[in-house]
């Protein structure tokens, strides 16, 4: 267990490395949004989704959706380390002729399952998969990761209510609550109140769970695979900017076209967790 862990948080890691290197080769993004999801994309593509870079359409696979698609290029990042994008392309984030949109384009990126960005779709098309295979009488898993200021759509809830009413137990939501939308605080434009009551209400499991952990996050979808009888919610308690402390502690963290200040601290937080990777892989 201790050896599966540490493989995980050493993903994370690295995905959070590439994303700020995609990002700064750009010269802006989305940051914060972006570092918040990492830990949860290093445990999902590290160890529990079923899809390989060889068989990227297999019928059975497990799907992923991004529905919160300014987080992209955390996502990104995970592809390529898992071999769908090359480190070319990656660096090609937002370019013109790009294969890498500034948001996930289906048409346009091996791996990327739904063209998310329009806020409330993603979960919507999530909720929708999950119907099918339940349909087609299949047992792979529907992964959807929704942000905290996109639960201010309501679209959302109607996917929720529907996904509630039909018991799918092979979709697993994320809500990334890292506290923060573009235009302030998240509780100040609309409070979302208790998000694990709420999706309780509409007919999930939910929990909430340390957004930073990689191990909490592991555990937590072991047990949403236990359940049988309904869809599971996994509340991730996350900070925007996560892991990289001066971008977490930056007031407008959402989208950054860093200056002179914010490229030095950038620089020295990717010299880190350069060290801390090298460090890692000579343990």
């Amino acid at each position: 267990m201790t050896t599966i862990t540490n493989s995980l948080s050493a993903f994370a890691d690295k995905i959070r490395y590439y994303t700020l290197k995609e990002l700064g080769h750009t010269g802006f993004g989305h940051y914060g949004g972006s570092l918040s999801i990492v830990e949860v994309l290093a445990v999902l593509y590290g160890k529990h989704i079923n899809k390989n870079v060889q068989e990227p359409h297999n019928p059975d696979r497990d799907y992923f959706v991004l529905s919160k698609g300014h987080g992209g290029p955390a996502l990104y990042a995970t592809l390529f380390l898992k071999g769908f994008i090359s480190e070319d392309v990656l660096y090609s984030l937002n370019q013109n002729g790009t294969t890498l949109p500034s948001h996930p384009d289906r048409n346009l990126t091996p791996g990327v399952e739904m063209t998310t960005g329009s806020l409330g779709q993603g979960i919507s098309v999530a909720a929708g998969i999950a119907y099918s295979n339940k349909l087609d009488g299949r047992s792979n898993y529907t992964y959807c990761i929704v942000g905290d200021g996109e639960l201010n759509e309501g679209e959302c809830w109607e996917a929720f209510q529907f996904a509630g009413h039909h018991r799918l137990n092979h979709l697993i939501v994320f809500i990334d609550d890292n506290k923060k939308q573009l235009d302030g605080p998240t509780k100040d434009i609309i409070d979302p109140l208790d998000f694990v009551e709420k999706m309780k209400s509409f007919g999930f499991a939910a929990s909430r769970v340390d957004g930073s952990s990689t191990s909490a996050i592991d555990v937590a979808i072991q047990q949403a695979k236990l359940v049988t009888d309904r869809p599971i919610a996994i509340v991730l308690d996350t900070i925007k900017g996560q892991g990289v402390p001066y971008l977490e502690q930056k007031a407008d963290n959402h989208h950054i076209r860093p200056n002179e200040e914010d490229k030095k601290a950038l620089r020295q937080a990717i010299e880190e967790l350069e060290q801390r990777i090298k460090d890692g892989e000579g343990a």
